[in-house]
């Protein structure tokens, strides 16, 4: 925008704009929770709505997941390239592949929702949303076999879904053919297209109240304030080259060490963030579409500094990013990228923390453990015997444990690093009544977490029986190696571990990844523990002893790590603090 748009924009009303804004994204949100028939949504909330202004720039993505809305602008900016001078009023696109439509992997779909006032277009309103099945190789839109595009699920370019307030019923119907779970799809996108017209008819509103002119121009001044705000942050720290790098074990299909390796030069208020001598794509499902990778960079400076900074694409249009095409975090048209944003965008994010705690370490941050859940699916069981409805089961509440940083432990339990939290841990009650599963446990991981002045996350205990034939579709990227590093003296979190058993069989080893096809069954998994911050000796007595009495750290941990000779019964509740420290003891293990 031109500086006198934003030199002369009355900060108060920009303030209210990008507020209402904010606001409106936020019921948006609402409105797909509450409506949307997928569990996915209504109980995870794996979606994310955004408002991009009428050059495809998003302006507001308060409700959702950063990975989602980081890379929102490339979806927008299709639909713009595409069918530019084709866009009316009442049209409605939709849109998920990563190379031909801005997508970052095939499952997230984009509903977009043009909005016009006095004939001119003012917004793009988006719902982007992980479907419950889009087809593929495998059920539940992760086939951790695949090896190219052509077998994760159907590819849809910019396509008009809505054109002139009327359904294209042919495309609709092929939707849902490439499905296997139309019920579920159908209703799912039909919330989609609720949230987003409601979007609409608010922003509208909005730009009416306001006169086009002037509601445009405010949308220009939010995005210039925001990336003020982020220049300033870059601008307090130290100029200069920090380089951070984060390995995988594995390509999906062997053993063997992945790099994500980068190097962000700081200088004058702005960032380059350089992925060159990253490693070459693989052949499995983890490799990062460009869209992707910006949004991963995205959600790492975004959660590093300054929470209040607004979050939209003028905070990161002082952020550089190089991607050299055919690396894990720019493969070509083709490769196989469903995971991507899940892994790789996690080791592009702790790369990123990696380096940036180098340039502030004053904020560090430590790192949070790869979740290992997969998706179960199969078919409920039928009346008299008969075969059911398709169902296809998320492990979520399977999920690993965060870092921890300076003045909070770490998250005990959350979803995916790359959502910040966004992703929701459903109940085990709502899971039994929705679908043939039985939980035996799910309680915190005793000794997950890494040890510090504040601990990492500890992950889980989780148990469940799976009461028919299912297909196992495994990733278990954190399974068998630490991957929650700590900071400053904190330690690594624990290794994730998952065992499947077969009726009454013996429990056997699960595969990172993979297919696998079984009988009714049992999966048992503890999942790994986020990283510590700071010297485990400095951590207060008094937190070892409540983790002890919450069998979160066990008697034995509490000597070895945190210096704290614990006795008794932590069940017991005469076990006080005063009666349970032996202080002379743990003051000679905890001298300087």
């Amino acid at each position: 925008m031109s500086a006198t748009v934003t030199n002369t924009a009355d900060p108060v009303l920009l303030a209210l704009t990008q507020n209402r804004l904010d606001h409106i994204s936020q019921q948006m949100g609402h409105v797909m929770v509450r409506t949307a028939r997928s569990p996915i949504f209504s109980q995870a909330h794996d979606f994310t709505c955004f408002i991009a202004g009428p050059d495809g720039r998003v302006t507001a993505q308060a409700d959702g997941i950063p990975i989602h809305s980081g890379g929102g602008g490339f979806a927008a900016r299709a639909i713009l390239r595409d069918f530019a001078g084709d866009i009316a009023d009442d049209d409605v696109f939709l849109l998920n592949d990563p190379w031909a439509a801005g997508g970052n992997h095939l499952p997230d779909w984009v509903i977009a929702r043009p909005v016009f006032v006095e004939g001119r277009l003012v917004s793009l309103v988006c719902n982007r949303a992980h479907q419950s099945d889009i087809g593929g190789g495998a059920a539940g839109t992760y086939n951790p076999e695949a090896t190219e595009v052509w077998q994760e699920g159907v590819r849809l370019p910019v396509l008009k879904l809505i054109e002139a307030g009327k359904v294209r019923r042919d495309l609709w119907k092929l939707l849902l053919l490439n499905t296997r779970t139309p019920d579920l799809l159908e209703g799912d996108l039909g919330a989609m297209l609720g949230s987003t017209k409601i979007g609409a008819e608010q922003v509208a509103g909005l730009v009416t109240e306001l006169g086009v002119g002037q509601a445009l121009g405010y949308f220009d001044g939010i995005l210039a304030h925001a990336a003020g705000r982020m220049g300033a942050a870059l601008a307090e720290v130290p100029d200069g080259v920090y380089e951070g790098e984060e390995r995988s074990d594995n390509d999906c299909f062997e053993l063997r060490d992945i790099w994500v390796r980068v190097r962000v030069t700081i200088a004058g208020g702005r960032a380059t963030v350089d992925f060159t001598g990253t490693d070459p794509q693989i052949r499995g499902f983890k490799n990062s579409t460009v869209a992707n990778t910006h949004s991963a960079v995205y959600t790492a400076f975004a959660s590093f500094f300054d929470p209040a900074i607004p979050r939209n694409e003028g905070t990161f249009s002082v952020i550089d990013i190089v991607a050299p095409e055919g690396s894990l975090v720019n493969a070509r048209e083709g490769a196989a990228t469903t995971m991507d944003t899940v892994f790789v965008a996690h080791e592009i994010i702790h790369a990123v923390w990696k380096a940036l705690n180098q340039a502030a370490p004053d904020r560090a941050a430590a790192g949070w453990a790869k979740n290992i859940f997969g998706v179960t699916s199969g078919r409920e069981p039928g009346a008299e015997g008969a075969e059911g409805r398709p169902y296809v089961f998320y492990h979520g509440l399977a999920a690993a444990g965060a870092g921890a940083v300076e003045g909070r432990d770490g998250f005990n339990q959350i979803g995916h690093l790359c959502t910040l939290g966004g992703l929701t841990i459903s109940n085990a009650e709502t899971y039994e009544r929705l679908y043939p599963v039985h939980f035996n446990r799910q309680e915190l991981r005793c000794d997950g977490g890494g040890a510090g002045q504040w601990r990492g996350g500890t992950g889980a205990h989780y148990d469940v029986e799976i009461n028919t034939p299912a297909l196992y579709s495994f990733r278990g990227e954190g399974l068998r190696y630490r991957t929650g590093f700590g900071v400053k003296g904190g330690d690594w979190g624990a290794a994730g571990e998952m065992h499947v058993r077969e009726g009454e069989g013996a429990p056997v080893l699960a595969p990172k990844f993979g297919l696998r096809r079984m009988g009714a069954g049992r999966l048992t998994a503890r999942s790994p523990g986020g990283g510590g911050w700071g010297d485990p000796l400095s951590r207060p007595v008094e937190r070892v002893w409540r983790d002890w009495r919450d069998g979160l750290v066990s008697t034995e941990a509490a000597r070895t790590r945190y210096g704290v000779i614990l006795t008794g019964d932590p069940d017991d509740p005469e076990a006080t603090l005063a009666a349970a420290v032996d202080e002379t003891a743990t003051a000679a293990l905890r001298k300087p």
